[in-house]
Order: C-alpha cells, then sequence, then structure tokens
C-alpha cells in the first residue's frame, strides 16, 4: 500500500542551522501543539536482553545522539530513486527546526513549509543494521508514539512512519523490495488508524503484492491514533514451528505474517540479514494519494511525531515481554486479523479451487452459489472484540443475479454474526474489498463462510477474508 520503488539509505550529513532561525522554529513549535509526557521505557523483562533503546533524554533544542542515530537528508539517496521512490515531496533536513528533543524526554520530527510553499520535514535511522532474532529466538522492535496531532483537512498529505529496512539496502538503492521492509507504524492524513505491511518479493506484484505489500490495519485502542500516546511493535519471531512477523499496538496484536504465506527464497531473501530502524514524517506521495492526496494550501504545518523512546529486545527463547502480551493464536490456529485465505478452507460444499490474477496470485474459491458453505477452524479472536469483516471478492454474475456471504460462528446452523451482499463486479476476476459489520466476537471459534442467493446461479468467487476492530 505504501512503496512504489526503492527506499531509504542516509546521507550522514548534520546541516548547521543559525541560532535564531532555529530558537524562532522551535517556539513557533511549541505555540501550534501542547505536547504529552513522555514515560520512561519499561525495564527489560525476564529472558530478554536490551540490545538497543534511546529514551530521547537531552537539552530542549538538542538534535538526536549521533552515536546511534544519523540523518537522512535531500530528497533521495545518492543514486537512488528519486523522492525515496514513493512520490513524497518534502525535503528531509538536519535542521533542529526539523528533528529536535523537547527536554522532556521526546524526540520530535516536525514537518514545515515556508513562505514560497516548499516542505521540509525529518527522518533519522539507526546507525546500526545488525537488528535480527538469533536462531530459535524473537527479536520485538517497539516505539512509544503520538502521531502528529492533526485530523482533517488541515492533515491532508501527512505520513508518518517508523520502521525497518534490510541491511543490504545501505550501498544497493534499487533491491527493494526483495530485501525486506517492515512497516511498524504508518499513518496518512490524521486518520485514526494504524497500518503495518511486510514489503518483500519483487515488484510490481510478486509473492508479497508489491506495492501494496502484506499488510493490516486497525483503530487506535482507547485514545485516538492522534491523541495520545501508543506503543507500536514487531515480534520477529524464530521460535515458532513457522517463522513470523507479529504487528501489534499497545500489547493487541493485529497483523501477522508468516513464512509459509511465500515461498522459501522470497522469505529467506527478506530475513537472511539484519534490518535498521528508521523513524520520518513524510509530506505527499504514494499512500496518502490513495487517501486524498495532499499536502496542499489547506494544510497545517508544525506538527510533530512525537517519539518517547524506540527499544529493541531480544530473546533466545521467544518469550513475549510482559508489558504488552500479544493476542496471536497458538499453533495450530489462524489469526483473524491476518488474511485468511479462501482456498486454505477445512471443510467445503459446492465450491472449487481456481487460479486467480489477483494481485498476489494464487487461488481463490469459485463456482460459488446459494447453499454452498466453506469451513475455516480454529480462528482465534483474542480478547479484544473483532467488530469487522473483510472479504476479498469478485463476481461476473447476469444481471439481477446477487447474493450473500454470511459469517457463522461454531456451526453452519448458527445465525450469521454479519454479512454482505454482493452482485456483478465486473468479472469473475475483477476484485474488490468489502466491509460489514459484525457482532462482537472474542475467543476462539470455527467460521463458516455460508452463501445465501434468491436464485439458482452462481454469483461470486472469494479469494481471502479478514476481521479488525
Amino acid at each position: 500500500m505504501r512503496e512504489t520503488s526503492g527506499r531509504k539509505r542516509p546521507t550522514v550529513r548534520r546541516a548547521v542551522t543559525a541560532a535564531l532561525g532555529t530558537i524562532a522554529a522551535l517556539a513557533a513549535t511549541a505555540a501550534a501543539v501542547t505536547l504529552p509526557a513522555s514515560a520512561a521505557a519499561p525495564p527489560t523483562p525476564p529472558g530478554w536482553s536490551q540490545v538497543f533503546l534511546d529514551d530521547f533524554n537531552g537539552a530542549a533544542g538538542s538534535g538526536v545522539n549521533t552515536a546511534d542515530w544519523q540523518y537522512t537528508t535531500g530528497t533521495s539517496y545518492p543514486g537512488g530513486p528519486a523522492n525515496f521512490g514513493t512520490g513524497e515531496v518534502e525535503t528531509m533536513t538536519a535542521d533542529l527546526a526539523n528533528v529536535s528533543l523537547d527536554g522532556a524526554g521526546n524526540l520530535l520530527i516536525t514537518p514545515r513549509r515556508d513562505a514560497a510553499g516548499n516542505w521540509t520535514s525529518g527522518r533519522v535511522e539507526t546507525r546500526r543494521a545488525d537488528f535480527q532474532p538469533p536462531a530459535g529466538g524473537t527479536l520485538r522492535t517497539e516505539a512509544r508514539i503520538q502521531m502528529p496531532n492533526v485530523t482533517g483537512p488541515a492533515a491532508k498529505g501527512y505520513w508518518p512512519a517508523f520502521w525497518m529496512l534490510g541491511a543490504p539496502y545501505r550501498g544497493n538503492w534499487w533491491n527493494w523490495p526483495g530485501i525486506g521492509e517492515l512497516d511498524i507504524l504508518e499513518n496518512v492524513q490524521g486518520i485514526n488508524n494504524v497500518w503495518a505491511t511486510m514489503h518483500c518479493g519483487t515488484s510490481p506484484g510478486g509473492p508479497c503484492n508489491e506495492t501494496s505489500g502484506i499488510g493490516g490495519q486497525r483503530v487506535c485502542p482507547g485514545t485516538s491514533c492522534q491523541g495520545g500516546f501508543h506503543t507500536y511493535a514487531v515480534e520477529w519471531d524464530r521460535s515458532t514451528a513457522v517463522e513470523q512477523m507479529r504487528f501489534s499496538v499497545d500489547g493487541i496484536t493485529f497483523h501477522t505474517v508468516r513464512a509459509d504465506q511465500v515461498d522459501a527464497a522470497t522469505w529467506t531473501n527478506a530475513t537472511n540479514h539484519g534490518y535498521f530502524v528508521i523513524l520520518n514524517v513524510a509530506m505527499g506521495g504514494g499512500f496518502p494519494d490513495a487517501f486524498g492526496g495532499g499536502p496542499d494550501a489547506g494544510t497545517e504545518p508544525g506538527h510533530p511525531m512525537v517519539v518517547d523512546y524506540v527499544s529493541v529486545l531480544r530473546s533466545t527463547g521467544g518469550t513475549t515481554p510482559p508489558t504488552t502480551p500479544p493476542t496471536t493464536a497458538p499453533a495450530g490456529r489462524r489469526d483473524a486479523y491476518s488474511a485468511i485465505q479462501a482456498e486454505s478452507y477445512d471443510g467445503q460444499a459446492g465450491v472449487v479451487k481456481e487460479t486467480t490474477s489477483d494481485t498476489g496470485g494464487g487461488q481463490d474459491i469459485a463456482a460459488i452459489g446459494n447453499g454452498d458453505w466453506a469451513l475455516y477452524r480454529g480462528v482465534d479472536f483474542g480478547s479484544t472484540a473483532a467488530r469487522q469483516f473483510y472479504g476479498r471478492v469478485a463476481s461476473g454474475a447476469a444481471g439481477g443475479v446477487s447474493g450473500l456471504v454470511e459469517v457463522r460462528l461454531d456451526s453452519r446452523a448458527s445465525a450469521p454474526i454479519g454479512s454482505f451482499s454482493v452482485a456483478n463486479t465486473g468479472g469473475w476476476q475483477s476484485w474488490r474489498t468489502v466491509p460489514a459489520n459484525i457482532g462482537s466476537v472474542t475467543g476462539t471459534h470455527d467460521v463458516y463462510l455460508t452463501f445465501t442467493s434468491g436464485q439458482s446461479a452462481d454469483y461470486v468467487n472469494v479469494n481471502w477474508f479478514d476481521f479488525g476492530h
């Protein structure tokens, strides 16, 4: 959903800022925003070791610790794709007006616009590029962040992010997405939503559905993403039978990518090396374009992404920190919040598998009409209620032919907890993702997709489905 070509690599250069200009810029920031309170990073849990931590403690108006971080400046990496390969419009700087500490334990990355309408912002990344789990262990990368506190038209074009890139990108700006990218937090347009994505494989298309990647999303729990701090994390777990990436917010795992979702070579190419960490706020580009574009004259500059801390933990046994326990499914179960491939059913009546031309390839289930069904055992919804259902569907049904895609729990005789209607979408491989509200669901259930129509003709194909909060 994000990238359009290769990404990221720093130019190690710190701009010298005139003192009066810096003071004025920082004063403008203070006037524009009310900053939340910092908190100490959680203590290292038993069974884990701290391999990186920055609490961003330092004098107000100072820069990041350049022993740990390096600045990315300009509009591209040397010899790399223009506009960082994403179409973003800002110029990244090391100016304290764009990247500075607030003196209260926070890092501020602040987009600014000059009188001519040109945007500047900031991007920093760790000097270290060796973050990866040990064999049989887990790596947890997390940060406590408040997204830029701006919403509506004033947020048009904002694109804050906390993410990681595979180390081989440094020195070769054209090997994305094969070397892997882990987007732990992305947001656009001040929407109360966090997106998490793994990028891999080849682009466009390929096994990881590029340029969209393998992504998930959810609303921030409790306080909005813009209204307060939340803890965003990815756990790269090699202790499980199938290696996986688990993305969470405030301990709620909402997206999981497993090694068996792609071919072995694709996964190996994305994970057989270390990663580095990046914090930035872009303005404009492909992702904001998908939600209305921008920035424009109504966009307000001066709203920072506020970063309380960045922490990287490593475990040799896959133990999860007790402060933010994940809600992923135990081995052998399905994660309700990751795409469940329709062709992976445990039982069915009336459907067939076929090759799909949908982005990412694979198979769908087809020839679906009234009375057909498919069963998916052991879908784990966790302890936070799911209230949304999403289905990836296509239809070439004749005019006047339509039907329902229904969700039932534990028995085909149960009443549907939600459904949506499908009619002709433009063809049997003309795909769209359709949302539906469902009754609140927690715990682990067998999920039945049932299909009901007033006509006897087939009316829908299904590629995948998942759930949301």
